[in-house]
């Protein structure tokens, strides 16, 4: 799985380094508390599954 993560940095800012990690150190923690859960696909039928489907699919009322 790649590494999704941003690399974050801060610019610009009149900050000490250690205010500095505690901004970035709260940006990320936002964007692991925020981050949207991974939706997993369906499980795929069985071929017998499908077989059965199509099977009863192509059978003609009696």
């Amino acid at each position: 799985m790649p590494n999704r993560r941003p690399k974050l940095e801060l610019h610009g800012a009149s900050a000490t380094p250690e205010e500095a990690a505690a901004v970035i150190a709260a940006v990320e923690q936002f964007l692991r508390d925020t981050v949207p859960p991974v939706v997993a696909e369906p499980p795929r039928p069985s071929p017998w599954v499908l077989a059965a489907l199509q099977e009863g699919v192509d059978r003609r009322p009696g």
